[in-house]
């Protein structure tokens, strides 16, 4: 396990999602088949809002693997499902979904649909058989076999004694007494709007957790009586295990409710919203199995990075059986079934086009969860993984993700093969402006608490920060790399070595207590209270990391061995008391055997025929170790209360008199270890108790070790095997007078064979010899190969080898030409070099070319060469690029890349424009929330740029984008335009027109966008409509934007994805410029067009509703603008919270305040956070 055992002292089920609803699909063309995989799915949100914003006349496959621990969370997706295909009222769908309290009416149709399940659930067979089997599959027996168990509860509830079911209703109604002055998280689909919204939507969670309804009618609350068993049962078992923060509201996207009512909504108008945007999903499913290519819903039982590992397993050796647990407290093990996944005329997909991640990595760490699902990935360029997280513990939640990579993004980008988007082009189309403005407020509050007992909790507490980044591979993002087969990079071992140290050093420094209290010392009571749960990482989880970096890296033999031996070496080196390392280090060396990445000197010693071992033929380097904990042993926790004991993580170990071996990699499960087998041949079988920790069965722990630590350290009579807590600060300060310095839980001596049972450890499934043939590639134009032969890139690093310093690649002269003109017998011509693409560097010798593709974008212009004449090689070496630096993708930050025979952007995400709420902009106080979020664009930096008038394309773009939208709004500088023309500031010239019918809300990225038309003005279409232009310059109220040097470039580069992204209703034909041209833009010249001329006059009926506009309506294509956010990991964004000049009266006040404290007027603290920018 890469991730630790936890004593789960309290489980929160997550019945209802924690955050609004994304199409998944939103970075894919709408041509391309989807696959996609949903790790901790949570509830079906995003499903059915995916589905909703398909084109309703799309022929592409849409096919989702959704995977969770909890089967309970399957159980009511499929019977959410199944309601909906059925037709059931969505009055009593709505009610059995989302409500806790049920009336007559609604339990019933439940019941009936909950019966009708079971029978269809009997067996695997006969539910592929049903009529759901074509559009609801089940990836595993246990899948099916667990969801009809819950089902089965749901039914058998009406059925338990009264007092037992008051019980329960009691648990719900004391989270309902708890809950008094809790902030509803669904205040962050709120996004610009938010201070529209806190308070109504406060009052509805309160409302909600004392009724157990949305209804505000006392006699519908008066009828729902009957506890909904959906909610009831869960992997915790029986009771409200229900998360405190449940709220029907959260899954919705409630800004547009907010922002078109002309007063603030009521309680009521905001449910009679949500529901509005419910029964829309629902139609949409309904619909979606009568057409012709119907979406497909798997559903795949277990946590997450187990299910990862058993698909990769099963894809590259076949094995269905991976021997891998379906999750913690569980031995079940992962089998994928045969028909599903091998007989199957449309078998279920092992790669996948779309991850996302949920926010796993709250749970288990950002590296547990790229590790595992990256592989996963489908390589063709479009392909995309999601992370978010919701908690930040440190002192900056906009830096926690660059901490928690513990490396330079860079050097991960290349070694995992997945690069954040807006790392490398220093912009998202996603806004967090609300989350930034909600954690400046909340940290203000702390910070300024008068009473030190207040500010202490308010340090202590884990906040919530959403955090969402979108992974690419680093060379999709180049129109070029992206259809080539760049090779991977190699490495200098040593340099490998050194950062590998480091970072496991930097995963691993708070085991020590030093470490701990010095990189915690300005945020000590948060950090103290968190130490149970950011023990993200086993020894494990970094021999995975070593894994993939050997899988993709594929260094040789010797590079491999120098590498992980010198990690080895450093390792030894810095051992002493003081460090934890001596302790973890056996376990360590087990994985790296146990995956067969290195063998270090410690196996040498092989385990003697003595004791354990006595019987055994052989005895192989690795064996499991199960111990036995009576249930009694574990009372000294399972009898305290669960705040007390929190959440700590568990490990087990081998302690003699001298020695003492941890291991963090433990599965624990309960039930019975029967024994059986002979004393030369052991084996144990497992009895699971299903009750779990209702149960009374003891608890069943096992863990891998070296065989050699029971004969060769000391006398194994003197080892004794041990369940402990792992001495995390919080641990110790809660747990040290229950368990004792040493934190032991359970122990037993290691040849007490009634609690341990000592067992050969199985090898690992092998790969098979022919995976099948490598993913299509087009092949190298004859221009890459007309100098010599090219190798792999050699990633170089930096001094200390924490970042790149270079990307080289060497080319051997093969060309007769080139010979002549380069070797030392010939004329000595000097190679030149041109940067054409971000990751691709031209190189020129005499009429000769050779394009190398680089793994990265890098930064041509400061290139080394190194020209070896008598050898005839070759070396250009180029820095790496990313967002800020030079060229790289500064080259053309707005890709449109090429997948096949589609097309998508790269760095903006796709928005169904038609499906998109519209704004009012009418609505009272729309200046108040829509001024600041557009002026929110830039970041600190920019905003200096542009008041020292510093040359940034990027930051003009920003600059027009800006005028254009509050332009077409109306909030600065009287009524809205909606004409606009880009004039080149130096000639004076314009050739593009922009309109903008509507402004619509992108819901799930917190931000609008701008539904409009372009029109490129060339010279002889001006020629044409000379009449009706004229007409449309001195009528249409034309608003002139200058663009300043160097930007009219960039909004030729920006248009194509502009168009792109909305693009629902067509598709580029065999004719299509840009595959003719095999260039995307067509030109960057003025007064040309850089578009293909597939989408022009589509989808264009906005252009109908204006005389004026209608002559032009066959010469535009459409397109969606939207703003160009600045990454706020990456740099500030916003002001800080120190006193600045009012915006009112312009004197020196305390702008986080709600009045100023020079004119009095009020401000807000959304006044403070961001000025308008005019």
């Amino acid at each position: 396990m890469a991730h630790p055992l936890n004593w789960p002292s309290k489980y929160f089920f997550y019945a209802i999602g924690n955050t609004s609803a994304v199409s998944v699909t939103m970075d894919l063309s709408p041509e391309e088949p989807a696959r996609i995989l949903l790790l901790g799915c949570g509830d079906p949100r995003n499903v059915l809002y995916t589905v909703f914003t398909e084109n309703p006349n799309s022929e592409r496959l849409l096919d989702f693997t959704c995977c969770d621990i909890d089967p309970a969370v399957l159980a009511r997706n499929v019977l959410l499902f199944t309601l909906i295909t059925d037709g059931k009222p969505e009055t009593e769908v709505w009610n059995i979904f989302f409500h806790f309290k049920l009336d007559e009416k609604s339990h019933t149709v439940l019941i009936e649909q909950c019966t009708k399940l079971i029978d269809l659930a009997e067996t695997p067979q006969k539910w592929r058989e049903s009529s759901y089997g074509d559009t609801l599959k089940m990836c595993t027996d246990y899948t099916l076999l667990e969801i009809r168990r819950h089902w089965e509860l749901y039914v058998a509830m009406r059925d338990l004694p009264a007092e037992r079911r008051n019980a329960i209703n009691q648990e719900f109604v004391a989270i309902w007494r708890n809950n008094t002055g809790r902030v509803s998280t669904a205040w962050r689909s709120l996004g610009p709007v938010m201070l529209e919204g806190l308070n109504t939507i406060n009052d509805s969670l309160h409302h909600y957790w004392k009724t157990g309804t949305t209804f505000r009618d006392g006699k519908n609350i008066a009828a729902a009586t009957i506890l909904d068993p959906t909610f009831v049962y869960s992997l915790a078992g029986e009771g409200c295990s229900v998360h405190y923060a449940t709220d029907p509201l959260t899954p919705f996207h409630l800004a547009p409710i907010f922002a078109v009512a002309r007063t603030n909504p009521t309680t009521l108008e905001v449910i009679k919203g949500v529901k509005a945007q419910f029964s829309s999903w629902c139609s949409s499913y309904r619909k979606a199995p009568s057409s012709s290519i119907p979406p497909i819903i798997r559903l795949f039982l277990g946590e997450a990075t187990a299910v990862c590992h058993a698909v990769r397993v099963f894809a590259n050796s076949g094995a269905l059986n991976p021997g891998i647990p379906v999750a913690q407290w569980k031995t079940q093990l992962i089998q994928l079934n045969q028909w599903e996944y091998v007989d199957s005329p449309a078998p279920a997909p092992t790669d996948f086009n779309v991850i996302r991640t949920s926010n796993l990595e709250d749970h288990i760490g950002l590296l547990n969860v790229i590790i595992p699902a990256s592989p996963l990935l489908s390589p063709a360029p479009s392909s995309v993984l999601y992370t978010e997280s919701l908690l930040w513990i440190g002192n900056d939640a906009t830096k926690e993700f660059i901490e928690h990579l513990h490396a330079d993004i860079t050097i991960m980008g290349l070694i995992l093969g997945v690069c954040p988007v807006d790392y490398l082009s220093g912009f998202t189309t996603r806004s967090n402006t609300h989350e930034l403005m909600m954690n400046m407020h909340t940290t203000s509050k702390g910070k300024k608490s008068k009473d030190k007992s207040k500010e202490n909790m308010e340090d202590a507490r884990v906040s919530q920060f959403q955090q969402l980044v979108t992974w690419k591979a680093p060379t999709s993002c180049d129109p070029i790399a992206s259809q080539l087969p760049v090779p991977r990079p190699s490495y200098d071992p040593y340099q490998m070595s050194t950062f590998l140290y480091d970072m496991y050093q930097s995963l691993y420094a708070t085991e020590t207590s030093m470490n701990f209290w010095n990189q915690n010392q300005a945020n000590l009571p948060r950090a103290l209270q968190a130490s149970n749960i950011t023990i993200y990482y086993t020894r494990e989880a970094f021999v995975l990391f070593l894994k993939i970096i050997k899988d993709r890296l594929q260094p040789t033999d010797d590079d491999w061995r120098t590498t992980i031996g010198g990690f080895n070496e450093r390792l030894l080196s810095t051992w002493s008391k003081m460090n934890m390392e001596t302790m973890h280090y056996q376990d360590l060396c087990g994985h790296l055997v146990r995956y067969g990445l290195y063998r270090a000197q410690c196996f040498e010693f092989r385990a003697r025929k003595i004791g354990p071992f006595a019987a055994w033929p052989t005895i192989p380097d690795l064996i499991r170790i199960v111990l036995v904990v009576p249930r009694s042993g574990l009372w000294v926790l399972e009898g305290e209360k669960a705040d007390q004991v929190g959440t700590p993580p568990l490990q087990c170990d081998i302690t003699g008199v001298k020695t003492a071996n941890l291991f963090t990699s433990v599965h624990a499960a309960f039930g019975r270890a029967v024994s059986f087998g002979t004393p030369a041949n052991p084996q144990v079988r497992f009895e699971e108790d299903v009750k779990g920790w209702k149960g009374k069965s003891p608890l069943v722990v096992s863990f891998t070790a070296p065989s050699s630590l029971l004969t060769e350290l000391e006398p194994y009579q003197n080892l004794t095997v041990n369940f402990s807590v792992r001495n995390t600060p919080e641990a110790c300060r809660t747990l040290t007078k229950k368990l004792g310095l040493r934190l032991w839980i359970f122990s037993a001596k290691l040849m007490d064979s009634s609690l341990v049972h000592i067992l050969p450890e199985p090898p690992l499934p092998a790969r098979r010899r022919n995976p099948g043939p490598p993913s299509p590639h087009p092949q190298p134009t004859p221009a890459l190969k007309q100098i010599g032969e090219a190798g792999r890139s050699v990633l170089q690093f930096d001094e200390d080898c924490e970042g790149v310093s270079t990307l080289g690649i060497r080319i051997s002269l093969t060309d007769e030409k080139s010979l002549q003109l380069f070797s030392s017998e010939g004329s000595k011509v000097v190679p030149e070099l041109e940067q054409i693409s971000a990751c691709v560097v031209r190189l020129k010798l005499g009429e000769r070319i050779q394009d190398l593709a680089y793994p990265f974008p890098v930064m041509g212009s400061q290139h080394r060469l190194r020209l070896a004449r008598k050898s005839r090689y070759i070396e250009v070496l180029v820095p790496t690029s990313r967002s800020f630096a030079l060229e790289g993708m500064k080259l053309n930050p707005y890709p449109v890349i090429r997948n096949g025979s589609t097309v998508s952007p790269w760095s903006i995400h796709r928005v169904p424009v038609s499906m998109m709420p519209a704004l009012n902009l009418n609505a009272k106080g729309l200046d108040q929330w829509l001024n600041p979020h557009l002026g929110s664009m830039m970041s600190k930096r920019e905003r200096s740029m542009r008041k020292k008038h510093k040359h940034d394309a990027l930051t003009y773009v920003k600059d027009t984008i800006h005028s254009i939208m509050v332009g077409a709004s109306g909030i600065q500088n009287g009524p809205p335009k909606r004409l606009f023309s880009l004039v080149d500031e130096e000639t004076n010239n314009s050739d593009t027109v922009i309109f903008i019918g509507d402004f619509r809300f992108d819901l799930a990225s917190h931000t609008v966008v701008c539904d409009g038309y372009v029109l490129p003005l060339t010279e002889s279409f001006l020629t044409s409509v000379e009449t009706q232009f004229a007409k449309l310059v001195t009528q249409g109220n034309l608003a002139s934007i200058p663009v300043f040097k160097g930007e009219m470039q960039s909004w030729k580069q920006l248009l194509p994805s502009l168009v792109e992204r909305c693009r629902t209703s067509w598709t580029h034909g065999p004719n299509c410029e840009y595959l003719s041209r095999g260039r995307i833009p067509l030109t960057e010249d003025t007064e040309e067009n850089p578009l293909c001329s597939c989408g022009i006059g589509k989808d264009v009926e906005g252009m109908q509703k204006v005389d004026l506009w209608k002559p032009f309506a066959p010469y535009v294509t459409r397109i969606a603008i939207s703003p160009l956010f600045a990454v706020s990991y990456l740099e500030t964004v916003g002001r800080s919270s120190e006193p600045r000049k009012c915006s009112v009266c312009r004197g020196k006040g305390k702008p986080s305040l709600k009045a100023c404290s020079g004119c009095k007027k009020t401000l807000g603290w959304l006044g403070s956070f961001l000025p308008s920018v005019a």
